[in-house]
């Protein structure tokens, strides 16, 4: 007969279980309030975290099952959640020798897109502007990061380019709005069109700022526009967003499906999961309707079929889409029947589709979130250079 498992081993085991945020083993933070051992093998973890709303349950829930299950005689493993008092909150602060604990302004965020590509000049950044605005024609709650530091160009394709964001009486820097997309670039905070040359260090203190400072509200999708390759500032979400998915754009030819393929092997080896993959360029159709294969054909289904995800979209080359690029509206916004605008209408449906707050995807036992109430009215200030203003 099967010996039974521990409350011991089972304590033992969950401290591979690592808060990503404060970096401890939940078994080191007094995180893990209760175990409970079922004569069936069932076992009851129930975790406290910092905050209800926390944006990083969903790596404990998983995190945890697999350590338990790993087990010998644990059969099935239930994750419930609840909320460190004040007085936990204190303790906790005392054992880390910090002032605060991370509380999260994305604890509202219900999925973290992150669109990336293996190079540049593949529509990145317009293809993350359209897909906002068409999950937003969705009536979906979106906003997008420009984390595209060095070739930011968000706030152009909105219309935003001369605008300066708005800081609250809570110190927190509020987004910018167009099209019902909230939207926050570094571009908001240097001087027009000006080249940004930051290292590492300062390119992590930004975007951890952009994530933590920013008040987002409640979003159903948060879109990153990354940068393209596999540098720093992928590095620096994939540590900062552990739960965030990965959309790959591309573009038909073998040679840029061959480069993409760094982007998916780098999001694999940060433990990203990829969504799926967009093919960009897919043949030039003209305003007669005839279409060209100007950059070839069948590298976005030929990466989505390598990596075993969906292929979300095949978006033409068309006019229109280039014009509204520098226009400051998505096209899918000004001419949604364009063909280009219909296939990323189709991607952003295929996002809705396998978001789990969207899906059939089981519920998990967590906590009901409250909703923050309204932010105190903006007041007046004018961040600009590079530095930014510190909640």
């Amino acid at each position: 007969m099967q010996e039974m498992v521990t409350e011991s081993e089972i304590r033992d085991a969950l401290t591979a279980v690592i808060d990503p945020e404060l970096h401890r083993s939940i078994v080191e933070l007094d995180m893990v309030r209760e175990v409970k051992i079922g004569g069936n093998g069932v076992i009851d973890v129930t975790v406290s975290l910092t905050t209800a709303g926390c944006p990083i349950r969903g790596h404990f829930q998983k995190s945890v099952a697999e350590a338990v299950s790993a087990l010998d005689g644990v059969a099935h493993v239930n994750v419930y959640f609840d909320v460190l008092d004040d007085a936990q909150k204190a303790a906790l602060r005392q054992k880390l020798q910090r002032g605060s604990l991370p509380e999260g302004e994305l604890a509202q965020v219900g999925s973290v897109l992150c669109i990336g590509s293996g190079k540049g000049g593949v529509g990145k950044s317009t293809l993350t502007a359209n897909l906002a605005a068409a999950l937003a024609a969705q009536g979906k709650r979106v906003g997008v990061l420009d984390a595209d530091v060095w070739g930011y160009s968000i706030p152009r394709m909105y219309g935003l380019g001369a605008q300066r964001p708005p800081v609250s009486a809570a110190r927190k820097i509020v987004p910018l709005q167009a099209q019902g997309v909230k939207v926050m670039s570094i571009g908001f905070f240097v001087e027009e069109d000006a080249a940004v040359v930051w290292r590492g260090p300062m390119l992590h203190k930004a975007l951890t700022q952009f994530l933590q400072d920013v008040e987002w509200g409640p979003l159903d999708h948060l879109l990153i526009d990354l940068p393209p390759g596999t540098g720093d500032v992928s590095m620096t979400l994939a540590q900062l967003l552990p739960q965030s998915q990965f959309v790959i754009v591309t573009t038909p030819q073998p040679t840029a499906q061959k480069v993409a393929r760094r982007s998916a092997e780098m999001a694999r080896k940060l433990s990203l999961e990829i969504a799926g993959v967009i093919e960009n360029m897919s043949g030039f159709t003209t305003p007669s309707g005839e279409r060209f294969q100007i950059f070839g054909e069948g590298g976005g289904q030929s990466l989505a079929d390598e990596l075993d995800v969906p292929l979300l979209a095949k978006v033409p080359l068309t006019m229109p889409l280039r014009e509204h690029a520098d226009s400051g509206v998505p096209l899918v916004i000004e001419d949604p029947d364009d063909p280009a605008a219909q296939a990323i209408a189709h991607a952003a449906r295929g996002l809705i589709a396998m978001t789990p707050a969207t899906a059939s995807a089981p519920s998990l036992p967590m906590l009901n979130v409250t909703e923050h109430a309204p932010a105190p009215a903006a007041v007046a200030a004018k961040p600009a250079g590079m530095s930014l203003p510190m909640a």
